[in-house]
């Protein structure tokens, strides 16, 4: 068995794996007292003696995943050899997520659980510790990126920025680093996972090739993406594009007086002439940037909402990773006065 590393609190925490491990007594004691990791009380969660995969399994894989992004990864991945629950839905800000007492018990009763790491969420991360110091297979969707790759966080020694999805290149690679996860897991689907993780990546770099034309097509001085918090910069740095915010990198952070009158300022003098906001987040700040261009002469609107650390709905195309990032690009492209196809890279985006 392997062991993974997975990035928490500003350092490298191991979560020994042991698979299909049977330790209900274990599991009995970790449910009685969910309810309190729920509500953010961390007590320890003695580790299991682990054990061996079952030989010969053919039941599909119970896999737990955090965001909608990360379980939409998974499930191109994983195929009908598992079923993936997300555990945050559209709209969900995993910034602020705190697992529920249903959530642990998902958490608890799956083979695998699978999140997104680098801190993005760092409210569950002591609980997704716990249920991998327990026995249970985890591991982020992140760990095996090169970290050459990742933006660090001003200011923060050892962190980096979470939102690695932005860059659909990035996002690739993590197809091909999911797969090799989970055929640790079941060495009888590797072949398969690797495949599947193969046919995928060939539709991302697909995505990716289309994106970084629609952004240059925007004329280069309104080439400038304005944001609600600071989800966009691995978006930024693939396609060319310069990016603001009103909030920082974590939903957390509160903007004040000074960060909006500095975006007004930016925006009047590069004549911007629309700023986004997000889906999982409140749009307050950017209507008193919106209002303080207003007062300057300066008309600046609201662009069609994007989607950062959620997903759209279930069930609709912008509910999938690639439809998530087809809907940013197209909008951002269209509102900034770029050339871009009305409904998409597919065809399939709901006119907004």
């Amino acid at each position: 068995m392997g062991e993974f590393e997975a990035n928490g609190a500003g350092q490298d925490v191991t979560l020994k794996t042991s698979l299909f491990t049977p330790c209900s007594a274990l599991l009995a004691v970790l449910v009685a007292s969910s309810f309190l990791i729920g509500c953010g009380d961390q007590a320890p969660i003695a580790a299991s003696t682990g054990g061996q995969p079952e030989p010969g399994r053919t039941a599909p894989l119970k896999i737990v995943a955090t965001t909608g992004m990360v379980a939409d990864m998974v499930r191109q991945v994983v195929g009908e050899r598992g079923k993936v629950v997300s555990l945050m839905g559209a709209g969900s800000d995993p910034h602020l997520y705190k697992p529920t007492r249903n959530d642990v018990r998902k958490l608890l009763d799956a083979d695998v659980v699978v999140y997104s790491g680098l801190l993005l969420e760092h409210r569950m991360e002591e609980t997704i510790q716990q249920i991998g110091r327990s026995g249970k297979h985890v591991f982020a969707i992140t760990d095996r990126l090169d970290r050459s790759r990742l933006r660090p966080i001003p200011g923060s020694a050892g962190q980096y920025d979470p939102h690695v999805w932005m860059d659909v290149s990035i996002w690739a690679d993590c197809a091909s680093d999911t797969a090799e996860a989970l055929a640790a897991v079941d060495p009888g689907g590797a072949d398969d996972y690797r495949r599947r993780a193969e046919t995928y990546r060939e539709s991302l770099l697909q995505l990716d090739a289309y994106v970084a034309r629609i952004i240059q097509s925007i004329p280069e001085r309104q080439r400038v993406l304005v944001t609600a918090h600071d989800a966009f910069h691995y978006f930024a740095a693939r396609y060319g594009m310069e990016v603001r915010a009103v909030q920082g990198i974590s939903t957390e952070s509160e903007a004040g007086v000074q960060d909006v009158n500095a975006l007004v300022d930016f925006l009047v003098a590069r004549q911007v002439p629309a700023v986004f906001v997000e889906t999982s987040v409140s749009e307050k700040p950017l209507q008193a940037v919106i209002e303080g261009c207003r007062s300057r002469g300066r008309t600046v609107s609201l662009g069609a909402m994007l989607y950062s650390d959620a997903m759209g709905s279930a069930a609709t195309y912008e509910g999938s990773y690639l439809g998530m990032l087809d809907a940013n690009a197209t909008h951002i492209a269209r509102h900034l006065g770029g050339t871009a196809p009305e409904q998409g890279w597919q065809g399939k985006l709901v006119l907004r």
